[in-house]
């Protein structure tokens, strides 16, 4: 009933185009490249960024960050400047699909109907869903406001950008793909309203990739327009992606068309002064860069020439390993850094030439070719000090070879004999059963075989530790007196040995006269254990139920158990006799027995005390199951109690928003008659309220009660608070939209009876009563209003087709080319979803225009801002621009001395001549 909101059928977001016949194969399933898939996740993301960072943050993965909801509800409330509702702080999926939901029902509240992506898809992460959205904002936030001559959105901003580049030669703009490969479109955008960024005359056609690059680096550092393509990607891609083309060109639209005289004027002086500093900073950075390397140089070579030996293996390989923490982590950082100076350098060297400013000299010592000789020194060090280490760790290996095989030898032996003291002189065997005493033989039986054929490995040792010696090596007290431990050793394992295996021999005779009654035993308590484990499993169980018969149906299986238990007592008793006879053959016979059954882990005071423990379970499942009928009998009270509260008030919503549209389509009274008519008519309907209030603190005894069935009631809480948001909405947006008729026609100077005229005319057209016209039904509506759309002298059906709609135009005045019948539908129906809002019929009929201005010259705007004079005051700079820029010329700017001279005055021309040289000026 109160459906998810979704994209309709995904038409804004493939936003079919009117362009040459050939490229319509490539729109056909321009999702389904990767390559236009990859364009359109960079050039989003980046956009979302470039809004997001307003706000303190900003989007890595485009699918995965929104699926919460929280930075997208952030993005749209950046950039429309409104409040959305308070977002959901859960982890839980519910939570992120109502965010999501709060989002995509703020975009349908600006116009864009929504029909076919819901927020399940966002929420989980789907890539193509995901973009389709963001494009879906893109155009309702970025490109359907844009106007030029009577044009709007797309056709608009194509416009703007074939007006804007009309002047430059290889320069032919006639879509958002293939017209911007070479790059040549954004560099002429940008030269266009900033000259001094790009010398456009050095640009060419046949290099795409310098001229791409030079736009998104130019855009990014000086008009804040982040890099949202690459210039890989629109090279490679036989047709680059459209809407991301589209997107980036809409910022540089944003960028330029909006700016006023004042403001265009500072811009460009903050940029000259941005340069000057700009340089300044890169001169400083440069020279300490320079100075912090070849400090770091100079310490480091004499650590590489240090060539003074060790005696160890040990303190060799530390320092190598110092070395090798050297390579990999001290010096890249540097290479990183002589690169960086290098391409400092290099770009500062640069920007100073492409501003006619003298070249940079560094300090004494500092070029780079200073730099570099330092750097072939240290390079030099390296190497010697690598050679070294090599050889000095070869010749220790040498001497260090033989005193390895013993340690070896001797690790070896002494794993293998680590606890085998400890465990021969183990006296498991008294505690153990009968199947254990075998199983201890076979051991000692294998260990005895494994101690001969280690026999071989201690002479070995002995031999090493003998050649050691005869060698003087420098560490023989330490092998002699760890060899001398390993024959000590060898001599006590074999004494245990024999020792261990006669007394297990003797100890498996004493277990085998009680192995059979221990059998007996276990194959009589096991059933009967698993039997109590049951029992016992089955009467604490929690149990579920919704009914009262459920429960019946428990007590019932229940009362069943409890007719088996005189019997179980009986088994009980029968099986501790067995275990009782097995106690009476120890004590008579004195065997130490101290383990367990080796059968079953049983023992009777098990038996008992589960035994005990069914007893006390059965009373207390009696218990459980009183309660629980008791509980289902006031669930099924509350049930009722909501139901009937429900069943009133859902047909009620339903009454009002039926009884809200028909109010939205009649007209009785002038605008200001039906906004407080409908105003009376929503304070009927927020006096409702309690009635909700009182239906959701049902709702709430319900959850409480952990009822999640009503078959007394079709509707949900869920459902209401849905019906009753959408009511509100409605009654909101009815009376938003007769507001915004009163601006309009106060706005732009229509009458009260040419409003209503238009309102009855749309009303008659309006034959499904939904708000909206189609596309024939527009037509005929203009028709009854006294446009001559139709030149119907042949045929009079009241409708026309394209041409006469056309013909029509003309004869009104308006310019038509090829596209210009799509033009005019695009005005009304900027979305191309076929259909006209009674709103954009009104704007239609009464719509304007505005032009900007720009200024060019630096000196023109320093006159701007003094306001036609010839002098410029502190005042005047501190107010036009910002404040470091401000106090950065006014130290720059010698006193003004011409003939109006007045107190504080300062001479701008001065200052321009120190930015540009007299030539230039």
């Amino acid at each position: 009933m109160y459906s998810t909101a979704r994209l309709d059928n995904m038409d804004q977001y493939d936003d079919d185009t009117v362009y040459m016949q050939q490229e319509d194969d490539w729109d056909r399933d321009m999702l389904l490249d990767p390559a236009w898939e990859k364009q359109q996740r960079k050039t989003f993301t980046a956009w979302c960024n470039s809004h997001l960072r307003k706000a303190g943050t900003q989007i890595e993965n485009i699918e995965e960050d929104f699926r919460d909801g929280l930075k997208l509800m952030l993005l749209l409330e950046v950039i429309s400047g409104e409040r959305l509702a308070k977002p959901e702080r859960g982890k839980m999926r519910v939570h992120k699909i109502s965010n999501v939901n709060k989002a995509l029902n703020f975009i349908a509240s600006k116009g864009v109907k929504l029909v076919s992506i819901g927020a399940e898809e966002i929420v989980d992460g789907n890539a193509k869903m995901t973009l389709g959205m963001i494009w879906t904002i893109i155009l309702r936030f970025a490109i359907q406001d844009i106007s030029v001559e009577e044009t709007s959105a797309k056709e608009g901003l194509l416009l703007w950008c074939q007006r804007k580049t009309a002047p430059y030669k290889n320069v032919n703009i006639q879509n958002f793909h293939i017209s911007w490969k070479d790059g040549l479109g954004f560099c002429a955008l940008i030269h266009r309203h900033r000259p001094e960024l790009i010398d456009y005359g050095k640009l060419r056609k046949d290099d795409p990739m310098t001229n791409l690059n030079t736009a998104f680096d130019v855009a990014e550092k000086y008009l804040d327009i982040p890099k949202m393509l690459d210039a890989e990607d629109i090279i490679s891609t036989l047709r680059p992606d459209e809407k991301a083309v589209m997107t980036y060109v809409s910022c540089y639209y944003h960028a330029f068309s909006g700016k006023q005289k004042a403001e265009t004027a500072a811009n460009r002086i903050c940029k000259v002064l941005a340069v000057n500093q700009e340089n300044e900073q890169l001169m400083e950075d440069y020279e300490k860069l320079a100075s912090d390397l070849l400090e770091w140089i100079r310490r480091t070579i004499p650590w590489l020439e240090n060539r003074m030996p060790e005696n160890t293996m040990q303190a060799m390989q530390q320092k190598l390993e110092d070395f090798r923490d050297y390579r990999r982590l001290h010096k890249p950082p540097k290479v990183q850094e002589k690169c960086q100076l290098e391409i400092n350098f290099n770009t500062l060297q640069t920007k100073l030439r492409l501003s006619n400013r003298p070249a940079f000299m560094p300090s004494e010592g500092k070029m780079v070719s200073d730099i570099n000789n330092a750097w072939g020194n240290l390079e030099g060090a390296e190497k010697g000090y690598e050679e070294w280490l090599l050889n000095e760790i070869r010749r220790l290996e040498r001497l260090d070879h033989l005193a390895e095989k013993f340690r070896q030898k001797a690790a070896i032996h002494e794993a293998w004999t680590e606890g085998k003291e400890e465990m021969l002189q183990k006296r498991d065997y008294e505690t153990a059963t009968l199947s254990e005493i075998k199983a201890l033989l076979k051991k000692h039986e294998a260990f005895e075989s494994d101690l001969a054929a280690h026999q071989d490995r201690v002479e070995q040792i002995a031999a090493i530790a003998q050649e050691l010696n005869e060698l003087d090596y420098y560490d023989s007290p330490s092998v002699n007196a760890r060899c001398q431990q390993i024959c000590d050793q060898w001599d006590s394992l074999g004494a245990l040995t024999q020792k261990r295996s006669e007394a297990l021999q003797r100890t498996e005779k004493l277990l085998e006269t009680i192995d059979q009654l221990y059998l007996e035993f276990a194959k009589r308590a096991a059933p009967f254990n698993n039997w109590m484990e049951g029992a016992m499993e089955d009467l604490q169980d929690t149990f579920i139920v919704h009914t009262i018969e459920e429960i019946q149906g428990l007590s019932t299986a229940h009362e069943q158990f409890k007719a088996t238990l005189p019997e179980a007592d009986k088994e009980r008793q029968a099986i501790l006799g067995i275990h009782n006879e097995i106690a009476k053959i120890v004590q008579t016979y004195h065997v130490n027995i101290t383990g367990t059954n080796p059968y079953t882990t049983i023992n009777p005071q098990e038996v008992n005390a589960k035994w005990d423990k069914v007893r006390q379970l059965v009373p207390q499942r009696d218990q459980a199951l009183i309660e629980e009928h008791a509980r289902q009998q006031n669930n099924e009270r509350l049930r009722r109690q909501f139901a009937n509260q429900a069943n009133v008030i859902g047909p009620w919503i339903q009454t009002k928003m039926e009884e809200i549209g028909r109010i939205s389509m009649e007209m009785h009274g002038t605008l200001e008659d039906q906004l407080t008519h409908l105003r009376q008519y929503e304070k009927s309907i927020v006096n409702y309220k309690p009635k909700i209030d009182q239906l959701e603190g049902d709702h709430q005894l319900i959850q409480e009660a952990l009822i999640f069935d009503n078959k007394h009631t079709k509707y949900t809480m869920e459902h209401i608070r849905v019906g009753w948001e959408q009511l509100l909405t409605t009654i909101a947006r009815t009376i938003n939209e007769i507001e915004n008729q009163i601006l309009t026609r106060d706005a732009k100077g229509i009458s009260q009876d040419q409003l209503n005229e238009f309102r009855a005319s749309f009303n008659h057209f309006d034959r499904d009563r939904s708000g909206t016209l189609g596309a024939e039904e527009f037509k005929a509506c203009l028709i009854s209003l006294g446009f001559d759309i139709a030149n119907d002298s042949q045929k009079r059906t009241g409708i026309m087709d394209a041409e006469d709609f056309k013909t029509c135009l003309i004869s009104m005045g308006y310019n038509l080319g090829e596209n210009e019948f799509s033009r005019i539908m695009s005005i009304v129906d900027p979305n191309r979803m076929g259909i006209v809002t009674f709103q954009a019929f009104i704007d239609f009929m009464s719509r304007e225009t505005a032009d900007t201005d720009t200024a060019d010259q630096v000196m023109a705007s320093f006159k701007v801002l003094a306001g036609d004079k010839n002098y410029i005051l502190a005042d005047e700079l501190r107010r036009e621009l910002p404040p470091d820029q401000a106090e950065y010329c006014m130290a720059r700017m010698a006193p003004y001395t011409g003939p109006d001279a007045v107190p504080g005055a300062l001479d701008y021309m001065s200052f321009s001549t120190a930015l540009y040289g007299e030539s230039d000026l």
